[in-house]
């Protein structure tokens, strides 16, 4: 079996379902891939992975649009054709582990508390010899 690990944001709340008298709980997780290009620029891509969980009913109320999650499943890739006739691709994921690594209410809570003020970056580094190596 081919397992895949993601953390990502979920990009809607969840939707449930019911098939032949199981439950579903289909929502698309977000994940984010920062990377330099060939040219140096700093460049973002988002890969958008389609998942479901089944017979977890009660999960439903926590996995809301924006919420940092843990998924592992089995994945599986589809092609099809959208309505310009262009070839396009889907990848999916049948959950068997989730785990949530935020709640909704920490955007709240963020606002709620004082920023720390952020230490100057020259007071964190410090000259060694260019001989002296720290390993």
């Amino acid at each position: 079996m081919i397992k895949l690990q993601l953390i990502g944001h979920l990009g809607r709340d969840v939707v449930r379902k019911e098939v032949n008298g199981n439950v579903v709980l289909n929502f698309p997780v977000a994940v984010n891939e920062r990377f330099r290009n060939h040219a140096g620029v700093l460049e973002e891509r988002t890969t958008w992975v389609d998942c479901s969980l089944w017979n977890r009913e009660g999960l439903a109320p926590y996995l809301n649009q924006g919420v940092l999650v843990f998924v592992e499943g089995a994945p599986k890739s589809e092609g099809y054709i959208t309505k310009n006739n262009n070839p396009a691709g889907a990848l999916r994921l049948r959950v068997f582990q989730l785990q949530l690594l935020s709640r909704k209410d920490d955007e709240k809570r963020r606002t709620i508390m004082p920023e720390v003020p952020a230490v100057p970056e020259q007071e964190l580094v410090e000259e060694q010899p260019a001989d002296d190596l720290p390993f």
